[in-house]
């Protein structure tokens, strides 16, 4: 699902036109976005939690030159699932109900051809 997708989602889940969907998707991602790079973690109940993490400078090596190189300092998210969205994916009677969705219908046994009957052979 793309982003577009996402608002036309919400647009008809909300009962909102697509530009008050989209504006309503655009607060939520920045105010996540802003709080992650405040170094603050975002927790929605029921859905999960976002994670600021952040990685030291380090040594590296060039795979193709094993030549060694610094790599910068950098800034990155994790998100955990919480656990009604566990559930939701992990739930067998959903799992076995969305198989036998899938399942395609029996196939019938092909019917077997009978070989053409022999003609006799005429008599002269």
């Amino acid at each position: 699902m793309n982003k577009t997708e996402l608002v036309g989602a919400i647009s008809e889940a909300g009962g909102l036109t697509r530009k008050q969907a989209e504006a309503a998707l655009e607060g939520v991602l920045g105010a996540i976005m802003s709080e992650i790079k405040k170094g603050e973690k975002v927790t929605i109940p029921g859905f999960g939690t976002y994670h600021p993490t952040a990685r030291a400078a380090r040594m590296g090596r060039n795979p193709r030159t094993g030549a060694a190189q610094k790599i910068a300092a950098s800034k990155g998210v994790r998100f955990a699932a919480g656990s009604a969205f566990k559930e939701l994916l992990n739930n067998k009677s959903a799992a076995k109900k969305a198989a036998a969705k899938k399942k395609a219908p029996a196939k019938k046994a092909a019917a077997k051809k009978k070989a053409p009957a022999k003609k006799a052979a005429k008599k002269k």
